[in-house]
């Protein structure tokens, strides 16, 4: 027997025992649910020193990095569901209209039941345990593939999985593309992908082909609008934060600037002060900057660099696998960086002379995963968010949009389709079924033939 058809037996095989416990009904309990989630924060907890060594090891995150961006969101989005969980539960009852009077309808939120969760290398501890989380509380069984770009996080979140979870309920498992490929012809009852939309759009064919539903988390070149009414040093300092972050591989980074004419060369300056406040005057060499996951990568965002004019930045160290937070200026709309979504310590910066010009400029390319405005004029932020579609985002910072459990996170178009995060972690793994419930004390004859004259009755009832 071959390697491939090994491993799909093996993975068919996960699946039917999943399918077999889900029946049983043991997910679908309120105590249960809840039992699991802490279970799942509680070995986070267990292990988290190897987590933080684990990150460091595939991205080099530093602890507090590795803490905020990635651990401490886990334990939030689990505290938040734990919180919420009977109320999410709960049946929600809807008024009913006049023409089924005495009638009570109301939805009932059911799992989606047998799900695969495909998760990322960037923030790979996050972007795995959050949607598990919405799993778990969803009522559903699961099982996760983390990416093998992130091999150290990816192998001890299997082996976490493993002691804390009977495999019938929730496994992991290991492995590149192929591993992805045989997963996906699997039958499943719904599937979570984060990853780029050029994945994301083979995992939409294979969903679709079954009729499987879908979210996928994706990505895309999210804008920064920076008008003339900012304190360009508050400013500089929130962007710098949010595009240094995993050193710029985070799908919601800033991915370029359209900054007002006549304001770039500040903003340039204000940001070359930041970097150094941030990491010093050698950023590659500091521990609290993170590198490039691979060299795959690590080639990738150096060429982008290489087609473009630098004005902070541009050295690189193959031995470390960092690359300088780096600003290019000037930069035109053909250059190599303005194609692809950047996923590095890369800021290219485009000058606008009037904001209708950079909204233009921002709707004329898919529609982002986040879009940043920088002002302090009410009518110009109201005026992007009325006309520019985009996943999520913020107004004078970057990126903390997405720490808050009550607002859903996810894409639109190119970047997306579905949320998750709180609220929406629940609704996305649970379908809300729809049911009334007629009186049986009486009939109204209205609706039975022969129908004579009734309609004039029913216009005045449905008008």
């Amino acid at each position: 027997m071959n390697d491939n058809i090994a491993g799909m037996d093996q993975y068919s095989t996960a699946l039917e025992r999943q399918k077999e416990y889900f029946r049983s009904g043991r997910t679908l309990p309120y105590d249960e649910r809840k039992r699991n989630l802490l279970k799942l924060k509680t070995a986070l907890k267990s292990h988290e020193n190897e987590i933080i060594g684990a990150l460091n090891a595939d991205l080099g995150k530093s602890a507090f990095e590795a803490y905020t961006t990635e651990i401490g969101i886990v334990y939030e989005e689990i505290n938040y569901l734990v919180k919420n969980l009977r109320r999410l539960m709960a049946k929600r009852r809807e008024p009913s209209p006049i023409t089924v009077f005495k009638a009570t309808s109301y939805t009932i939120s059911e799992p989606m039941g047998n799900t695969l969760i495909l998760s990322p290398w960037n923030y790979p501890l996050q972007l795995t345990m959050v949607p598990l989380a919405g799993a778990i509380a969803g009522g559903n069984t699961a099982i996760v593939k983390p990416s093998r770009y992130s091999a150290a996080t990816s192998a001890l979140m299997k082996r976490i999985i493993g002691e804390t979870f009977d495999p019938e309920y929730i496994t992991a498992f290991e492995g590149g593309h192929e591993t992805n490929t045989a997963l996906l012809e699997l039958k499943y009852d719904f599937v979570f992908f984060t990853g780029s939309p050029n994945v994301g759009r083979i995992v939409a064919e294979k969903c679709g082909s079954k009729l499987t539903p879908c979210t996928l988390e994706l990505g895309g070149k999210s804008p920064v609008i920076i008008d003339g009414t900012v304190d360009m040093k508050l400013t500089s300092r929130r962007l710098a934060w949010g595009k240094l972050l995993n050193a710029g591989q985070t799908c919601v980074a800033p991915d370029y600037v359209l900054v007002k004419e006549g304001y770039q060369d500040r903003l340039i300056e204000e940001l070359g002060k930041r970097f150094r406040e941030m990491f010093g005057n050698d950023p590659m060499s500091s521990s609290e900057f993170p590198k490039i996951v691979n060299e795959k990568h690590f080639s990738r965002v150096n060429g982008l660099i290489a087609g473009s004019a630098v004005a902070i930045g541009g050295k690189s160290d193959s031995s470390t696998m960092k690359i300088e937070p780096t600003v290019l200026y000037p930069v035109k709309e053909t250059d190599p960086v303005m194609q692809e979504e950047i996923f590095g310590p890369v800021l290219p910066i485009i000058t606008y002379r009037t904001l209708d010009e950079a909204i233009d400029f921002i709707r004329m390319r898919e529609k982002p995963l986040a879009l940043y405005i920088f002002s302090k004029d009410k009518a110009s932020i109201e005026r992007v968010h009325s006309l520019v579609s985009f996943g999520g985002g913020c107004v004078n910072d970057t990126v903390i949009h997405l720490t808050n459990p009550r607002l859903p996170f996810g894409g639109v178009g190119n970047s997306g389709m579905g949320s998750y995060h709180g609220d929406e972690s629940f609704r996305t793994f649970t379908h809300r079924k729809s049911v009334m419930k007629e009186t049986i004390l009486f009939d109204l004859p209205i609706r039975f033939a022969p129908f004579k004259d009734k309609i004039k009755l029913v216009r005045l009832l449905m008008k």
